[in-house]
């Protein structure tokens, strides 16, 4: 008599959760479904308000000014996320020839709700920080850098300190010789939330200056000390552009 292996058992996603997160590997929060109903209805809000917008086009990086200027590294603040794939579609991509964006989102549970709110725009969210997650976060990123996308971080995000640019916009641009685009927004009519970035909620009706700043390049050779400066200038440019 012959007999077979027993088949083993179907694991379960929460096990293998658990033997994932046993193994130091950070799992991501994957967005539940009222988290992707949020997400839809947020996206929904967006494209309607921004439609009742009053816009104002100011460009200062001088990447555009090449027929085909290629992909490169998009920075906005973390108060500024709410209109800030308006400015990428509303402006950027009708100006290159890149096939998309790929963005930078926390691992966390909150993270999974922006992760859905970037699907819904087509953008394709990267789990990661510099907490949680961020080797991992880098490779992809640097993965869809290969592919010619766009790529987009909150350099202050996700916790802050608001308006401090952290090392990862430097050290990606270095890996994947991107330049940086600071690109930010002012509004006249807007409400700013009481959390840790003053985050701004735009209202109809209201002007808004779509700014981008001058491009900033990081070596691939470049040094400890280059970096530190090349931090600084992007911190200065994304502040000089983003009047309160």
């Amino acid at each position: 008599m012959v007999v077979s292996n027993p088949q083993p058992k179907a694991e379960s996603p929460r096990a293998a959760a658990r033997r994932r997160k046993a193994s130091g590997v950070v799992v991501p929060h994957s967005p539940r479904w009222f988290q992707r109903l949020g997400a839809w209805l947020v996206f929904a809000l967006v494209r309607t308000v921004s439609a009742t917008l009053r816009y104002r086009w100011i460009d200062r990086s001088g990447y555009f000014d090449h027929d085909v200027p290629g992909p490169a590294i998009y920075c906005v603040w973390h108060n500024r996320l709410a209109l800030c794939l308006v400015e990428y579609f509303g402006y950027v991509k009708k100006r290159n020839q890149t096939p998309g964006m790929a963005a930078l989102v926390s691992a966390s549970k909150d993270g999974a709700f922006l992760a859905g709110v970037l699907e819904c725009f087509g953008v394709h969210p990267v789990r990661g920080s510099s907490s949680r997650r961020g080797p991992q976060a880098l490779l992809e990123l640097t993965s869809w850098a290969e592919q010619g996308y766009d790529l987009a971080i909150t350099p202050d995000g996700p916790r802050g300190p608001r308006y401090v640019v952290q090392e990862g916009a430097i050290g990606l641009a270095q890996i994947t010789g991107f330049p940086i685009i600071p690109a930010s927004y002012h509004l006249s009519w807007k409400i700013q939330a009481k959390s840790w970035d003053r985050f701004q909620i735009p209202l109809p009706l209201s002007r808004c200056e779509m700014v981008l700043g001058k491009a900033v390049r990081v070596p691939r050779d470049a040094s400890d000390p280059q970096r530190e400066v090349l931090r600084l200038e992007l911190e200065r440019t994304l502040k000089e552009i983003s009047r309160d």
